[in-house]
């Protein structure tokens, strides 16, 4: 079925025994987001809240939580997705199976959006800003938050809904210096299409109308998240998967979404204010920045409408569900936009964009007998260069001629690249450059580094999965834990300063080479983890996240026995990554035990 609009597909899910309803009041601070948090740890339902302190309005949460709850939803349709997405990539396919054509060309036609301005918001009722259910998720944020908002801009220079953009931007709807009910802060990273239209609209001295659309169809979230080419309309792909064309007209300039639940109209601020702290997807407080601001127009509510929001902290949350279905409707696309690109994978455990993992081929020199890093290094650049790939920070790939390697076991994936990494050659960083915005680890806002583990060939050692008996015999370490073969966490002093930890660096670099670098590698040492806690960064998914949200290749790598030769880092011996909390680090994100408590209270009632 398609739904026509979010209580369609509530109604649907209640009916499949997928959805719970909580009936007492909650309260939108921090409460809503601690009882979503606890249901979706447990592997639980959909959530409506029927009874929002302060608000008249219902919420729900956790629609994309689950596999199950994922495909149930997009049953009608994601074959039909997944089609056009092939036929795309290889247009020849069609013809080889011919029963796909009608099912295509249905998708085609949903794919047009369906314009009518004749009494548009005739179901609607103008709002304010303070009647919406204003949900603080953390402790810590800056205010209240929509964090499943579809944010809608136009290309001034080519304007029309076919050019048109839709993201998920960050909207704060309350605190800081807005004025409550005529600003809301609009938080967008790097690499999004609103930041082209924002600059068209600036060199054209004219406004730039927003218009973000909340609810909807559940097709419509989705979209705003895809990972689409410019020259593609995220509307365009909502009519394919939602089954049923976007319905949309205009009013005093903006866009109206006819089946959102919720519209927010205002033109885009020439100046700044300060946005944030929020909580966010890497499991730290992203802090306070100046970003742009919506001044107000006019905020439209449906009579019955639904707040559909979500809640993200360390991964993986309910937003790891956005990259899971991505993966599952565009499958290996991207090779056909990657020449020699077999798999890419972010890793969701390290918070997405801080790691990306890659398996490509190996063909330009087949004639020789030693077999290196060549069209892999291609590959790398290809893929750093390519939309929101391009934010990876630390980037492995190999080439596995065997086709045997897989991306979905990550302890074997590191193992395969560690047996066949040469440490003096096979680094290759990317320094002062544009990072992740949300990602801190060099202390500078969308300021850092990147670095390409690129490993191909023969097995170089066996990788040890025991301590080395004189590990604790230096005095600078003080307890060391196996990660995974291989890969050591160490403990040493807190983080004090950029100085001190050169120190400890020789130090430890120095007893190391005493004891003979080639010994260090015949032992199977590949990459020692500095950590504040060893023993902590010993479980496997404790080092994806604090290894890779904690360190800014150029800044925290080291290595033993290290060197320099025209301008090519490498070093003789094993790795060192600095993975220890630093003073300019956002704070990790925290529950409010108080809260905790009470629901505790509340979720006894439905979670027998």
């Amino acid at each position: 079925m398609s739904y026509t609009n979010l209580e369609d597909c509530i109604l649907d899910l209640e009916k499949n025994k997928l959805l719970i309803r909580i009936k007492e009041e909650v309260d939108p601070y921090l409460e809503m987001a601690s009882i979503h948090l606890r249901i979706f740890e447990m592997g639980g339902p959909a959530i409506l809240f029927e009874k929002i302190k302060g608000t008249q309005y219902r919420a729900v949460s956790n629609l994309f939580g689950q596999k199950e709850r994922r495909k149930f939803i997009f049953r009608k349709t994601e074959q039909r997705v997944k089609d056009l997405i092939q036929a795309k990539g290889s247009p020849d396919q069609i013809f080889k199976n011919i029963r796909k054509i009608p099912n295509l060309l249905l998708g085609a036609y949903h794919a047009i959006p369906q314009r009518n301005d004749h009494k548009i918001l005739a179901n609607f009722s103008q709002i304010q800003i303070q009647d919406l259910p204003c949900i603080q998720h953390w402790e810590n944020d800056g205010g209240a938050f929509v964090t499943l908002p579809q944010v809608y801009s136009e290309n001034l220079l080519m304007p029309g809904i076919q050019r048109s953009n839709l993201g998920m931007y960050r909207i704060q709807l309350t605190g800081n210096e807005y004025n409550l009910n005529k600003e809301v802060g609009l938080h967008y990273q790097l690499h999004r299409g609103i930041g082209i239209h924002q600059t068209i609209a600036k060199q054209l001295n004219q406004p730039l109308k927003i218009s973000c659309f909340v609810g909807g169809p559940p097709a419509h979230t989705v979209s705003a998240v895809m990972p689409l080419p410019e020259n593609i309309s995220e509307i365009n792909f909502a009519g394919v998967l939602a089954g049923r064309k976007f319905r949309y007209g205009y009013e005093d300039g903006f866009c109206i979404s006819t089946d959102a639940d919720f519209i927010i109209t205002g033109e885009l601020s020439s100046d700044n204010k300060i946005e944030g702290p929020f909580g966010d997807h890497l499991g730290y407080y992203s802090l306070a920045h100046p970003f742009p601001y919506l001044k107000i127009h006019k905020v439209y509510a449906k009579k019955r409408a639904i707040w559909p929001f979500t809640v993200v902290g360390r991964p993986p949350q309910e937003d790891t569900a956005f990259g899971e279905l991505i993966h599952e409707l565009v499958g290996d696309i991207i090779k056909y936009e990657i020449p020699g690109l077999k798999a890419v994978q972010a890793v969701d455990e390290s918070g997405v964009h801080p790691l990306l993992i890659a398996i490509g081929s190996e063909r330009y020199t087949p004639y020789l007998n030693e077999k290196k890093p060549a069209e892999i290094l291609t590959i790398a650049q290809h893929i750093l260069g390519t939309g929101q790939l391009s934010l990876a920070k630390y980037l492995f790939i190999t080439a596995d001629e065997t086709n045997q390697l897989s991306l979905h076991n990550l302890p074997e994936y590191f193992n395969f690249i560690l047996e066949r990494i040469d440490f003096n050659t096979d680094l290759h960083f990317i320094t002062n450059t544009s990072i992740d915005t949300l990602d801190y680890s060099s202390g500078i806002l969308n300021k850092g580094s990147k670095v390409i583990f690129a490993a191909f060939g023969a097995v170089k050692r066996k990788l040890c999965t025991s301590l080395p008996s004189f590990f604790m015999e230096n005095s600078v370490i003080k307890n060391s834990y196996i990660i995974n073969p291989g890969i050591i966490s160490i403990e040493i002093n807190k983080y004090q300063d950029e100085d001190s930890t050169l120190h400890e660096i020789q130090a430890i670099s120095n007893y190391f080479k005493d004891k003979g670098t080639f010994l260090l590698d015949e032992l199977g040492i590949a990459i020692l983890i500095i950590a504040d806690n060893a023993e902590w960064m010993s479980n496997f998914k404790n080092f994806l996240w604090g290894t890779f949200t904690r360190s800014n290749p150029a800044q925290d790598i080291y290595g033993i026995d290290s060197f320099i030769i025209h301008k090519h880092w490498g070093a003789k011996g094993p790795i060192i990554i600095d993975a220890r909390i630093k003073p300019f680090h956002p704070p990790i994100l925290e529950k409010n035990k108080k809260i905790e408590e009470n629901v505790n209270k509340i979720l006894s009632k439905y979670l027998l």
